[in-house]
């Protein structure tokens, strides 16, 4: 997900067209999850996601390259764009396809959901502009409940779902919450440019730990629904997200943008009851919907994603 909406930005209204487009979002990202559930079956987590961001990131460097000065810019700005590759892409790709062994697409992607609550407890911490005000705490104590009534029968130990997969997915919302912060420092620089130039970055790093970790070359010939699969994370879930995301970001300001944060959860829920068998329990019900009245009651609501 995105790291440039910023806290503070204004809300334009939205038409149908807008609409339709953030809708579609909602789906695509909903899709991430289907397609990495499907995926980390057969593919270790860090070779999916080498595979996702350098495959996305060649397409986006064909797609945005000819912009002026395009290079130029990522060279005198890739130290920050290696930090944002790291915190936006690296950990919580790994994270998400590290528990997605383990559990459905429609639980990681409702606590994916949890993202904007860290982002405002880590702006809270480590900023000094983007201070809790009432309605943030409620909507962060909301979502953090919310959180736990998913995680908790886990840890008691009365769920299928092993809690090292949830918080795996809890610790990768924890890395977009940082990116969020992070991705302030990019402020007036075109988010086609951030968005191919962390991609690059997360690559370049996700490159030498699928070498030493998976050790692809040994690892079987995946099947063709498999590398479908793989391709949908890249282009569709990825690259084509950040051109539609981009697009809604232009015509209707990031507070409208993040509103994708309350439809990814439902259209991966709904792929995985259609596709994958997947059963959403009342607890999860609940938790999502505790979830939802939390990310609605943020005055201040970001987008980073993902997945």
């Amino acid at each position: 997900m995105p790291a440039s909406p910023l806290p503070g930005s204004t809300a334009a209204s939205m038409s149908a067209t807008t609409w339709g487009l953030l809708i579609l979002l909602g789906l695509i990202w909903g899709g991430s999850f289907f397609f990495g559930r499907i995926a980390v079956q057969h593919v270790p987590p860090m070779t999916l996601v080498f595979f996702r961001v350098s495959l996305a990131a060649l397409a986006l460097h064909v797609a945005f390259g000819r912009m002026p000065d395009f290079y130029r810019t990522l060279v005198s700005r890739w130290r920050e764009l290696l930090v944002l590759g790291l915190l936006n892409n690296a950990i919580p790709f790994t994270l998400i396809f590290l528990g997605q062994t383990r559990i459905g697409s429609g639980l990681a992607s409702i606590l994916n959901a949890t993202t904007p609550l860290w982002a405002v407890l880590v702006a809270q911490a480590m900023t000094t502009d983007e201070k809790i005000t009432p309605a943030k705490l409620i909507g962060c104590a909301l979502g953090l409940a919310g959180m736990v009534l998913l995680i908790g029968p886990a840890a008691l130990g009365i769920a299928d779902s092993p809690l090292w997969a949830k918080l795996a997915v809890v610790g990768a919302a924890i890395s977009y919450g940082f990116a969020a912060t992070f991705g302030k420092r990019f402020k007036g620089l075109s988010p086609r440019i951030t968005a191919t130039g962390q991609l690059t970055a997360s690559s370049l790093i996700m490159l030498p730990l699928m070498l030493v970790v998976d050790q692809p070359w040994a690892l079987q010939a995946p099947p063709a629904n498999v590398i479908a699969s793989i391709l949908a994370l890249a282009l569709l879930c990825t690259a084509f997200a950040y051109i539609v995301f981009f697009r809604i970001l232009s015509v209707a300001g990031a507070t409208s943008a993040s509103l994708v944060t309350l439809l990814v959860p439902p259209a991966a829920i709904l792929l995985g009851v259609l596709f994958l068998g997947e059963t959403l329990s009342l607890s999860e019900a609940l938790g999502l919907a505790l979830i939802a009245l939390g990310l609605l009651s943020l005055d201040n609501r970001l987008a980073i994603k993902r997945t």
